[in-house]
């Protein structure tokens, strides 16, 4: 699907996104990853409606929240100011985004990485901009664990790329092995088609 379409897509979704925005199995996983995790000058990308806002401590994070979709950022910056969360935020598709090497202590993408021509490319964006030390902070949808399931993921990814504007048989955690971040902690749910990853950057000169 063209860039330019799946934007389009999304814009017109955003809606449906902010109905399920705090879905309470979805938000369950996303505290998990981020409460107690993040702090600092945080990077989220693909920050959608802002779906992660809740589980930031106010107190201790500056957020650059970024997203290709000009409707999903408006809803997106409606959510920080409810959560009163100091954030700016930048219309941009992930894969132009320049920022300076070791820029950000953590960086959180939730639900993204199907969606990108070039994942392994986006990791080792974020191997560069987190600091040594910082924390790279992953839950995406994936490949299953089940044989069945993995196979009919493989069948309808066609289909279902035309429909949602990404894939469903990405195997994200070799993708992860395959860039240059070094994963220290996974949790797998729903036959693994959930992964939460902790991950940290691994400078390599």
């Amino acid at each position: 699907m063209k860039k330019e379409k799946l934007v389009k897509k999304y814009d017109n979704h955003v809606n449906m996104y902010e109905k399920h925005r705090c879905n309470p199995t979805l938000a369950q996983w996303r505290k998990q990853l981020i409460e107690n995790n993040v702090q600092g000058k945080v990077l989220e990308v693909g920050v959608g409606v802002g779906a992660n806002f809740p589980h930031y401590d106010q107190e201790n994070v500056h957020i650059t929240a970024v997203d290709f979709s000009s409707e999903m950022l408006k809803s997106a910056k409606q959510t920080a100011e409810h959560y009163q969360l100091n954030a700016n935020f930048i219309q941009e598709d992930v894969e132009k985004l320049h920022f300076e090497r070791d820029s950000f202590e953590c960086i959180v993408s939730t639900l993204s990485l199907c969606s990108y021509p070039n994942p392994i490319d986006v990791l080792n964006h974020f191997n560069d901009w987190c600091k040594e030390g910082g924390t790279i902070l992953l839950m995406e949808h994936g490949l299953s664990s089940n044989s069945f399931l993995s196979v009919t993921q493989k069948v309808i990814d066609p289909v279902f790329r035309r429909i949602s504007g990404c894939h469903c048989d990405r195997d994200i955690l070799k993708l992860i092995e395959m860039s240059n971040l070094q994963i220290n902690k996974v949790e797998g749910y729903w036959l693994d088609i959930i992964s939460l990853v902790w991950a940290k950057p691994n400078k390599v000169n």
